[in-house]
């Protein structure tokens, strides 16, 4: 507005006072500029000689302070925001934050589906959406080849694993007592638990075959490590029960994870707190652990189920159990 001002105050002044007025403002600016390498300009300043540079052919002779390339880029910007506001009401609609995340993560659950499947599947959802845009929101895989992860092929064959592998416990006398525990991977139950001071490869059979008596309960695969005490005659012993041996790499506990994750949890959760003294000693510590653990402990992997489910009661007192003299208690409802 005060722009307008001055330039109606200029048609109205006389010639000879508009010639003085001129060479002042110019001696100004060029102190101005002989002082300051780069004026701050605001954004109404850049509107007026934008303005200025449609209406007056002869803008470019009474520049000092900034070049004419300069209004020229701001006059571009200023065309390029203006097409940008008027065709937002007509362009290509945005896509809702909630159908991209929707389609990544479809295509991450499912490995085997492309984008004509999951195109399908939004429009069953009510979700109408253009194949092309559906490729371009799905997760981007590093090998193209089309397959199963590893978590979804063991979590289809947990019923048939079991993991086994061998834990030391010293005692009060600096003795080492070894202690064979086996895992069901479905359930994440503790199946059988021997110790004992020396574990031989005859043992370690006689263990295994403890843990599944009944042809109905022995699963398709064991794993375990490669630890030099199973021996010939325990993988004979495994043969001999229809069971396949499936060995890890040397030094990689993470290939068995839910039989070490199980033996850290016997170690934090008992083993630490207490004091062995024996071999009988220690078997009966670990048979209540075992009784905790399969019945009374609440799994993360589970979902916080137990290994072996018990129904829920909603009434009645809630009542604590104590387990390993107190380490622990199981909370229930009373009948």
């Amino acid at each position: 507005m005060r722009a307008l001002l001055e330039l109606l105050r200029l048609f109205l002044t006389p010639r000879a006072s508009l010639i003085a007025e001129n060479v002042a403002l110019r001696q100004q600016l060029a102190t101005l500029k002989r002082d300051v390498s780069r004026p701050r300009l605001r954004r109404r300043d850049r509107l007026f000689w934008v303005f200025l540079l449609r209406i007056w052919p002869g803008w470019r002779d009474s520049l000092v302070i900034i070049k004419p390339s300069t209004v020229v880029r701001w006059h571009r910007h200023g065309w390029r925001l203006f097409w940008r506001m008027k065709s937002r009401k007509h362009g290509r609609p945005l896509i809702p934050r909630r159908v991209i995340t929707l389609i990544h993560r479809m295509s991450e659950e499912n490995p085997l589906w492309g984008a004509p499947r999951i195109q399908a599947e939004l429009r069953l959802l009510g979700i109408a959406i253009a194949e092309s845009t559906v490729a371009k929101y799905m997760v981007t895989r590093i090998r193209p080849g089309r397959g199963q992860r590893w978590h979804t092929f063991l979590r289809n064959h947990a019923r048939q694993i079991v993991a086994c592998d061998l834990l030391v416990v010293p005692t009060l006398t600096f003795r080492r007592l070894f202690v064979f525990v086996v895992l069901d991977h479905e359930r994440r139950r503790i199946l059988h638990i021997g110790v004992t001071t020396n574990p031989t490869a005859v043992w370690l059979a006689a263990q295994i075959r403890s843990a599944f008596v009944r042809p109905e309960d022995r699963p398709r695969f064991l794993l375990r490590d490669r630890d030099g005490a199973y021996g010939r005659i325990f993988d004979e012993a495994v043969e001999a029960m229809g069971i396949r041996t499936l060995r890890t790499t040397p030094r990689s506990p993470w290939q068995n994870a839910y039989v070490e994750r199980v033996i850290g949890s016997i170690r934090r959760e008992c083993l630490n707190h207490v004091i062995v003294l024996s071999q009988a000693g220690l078997r009966a510590i670990l048979a209540e652990y075992v009784v905790y653990y399969n019945a009374g402990r609440a799994h993360q992997g589970l979902a916080g189920e137990r290994p072996i489910s018990r129904p829920r009661r909603t009434r009645g007192r809630i009542v604590a159990m104590p387990m390993l003299g107190g380490l622990h208690h199981v909370y229930d409802r009373a009948a």
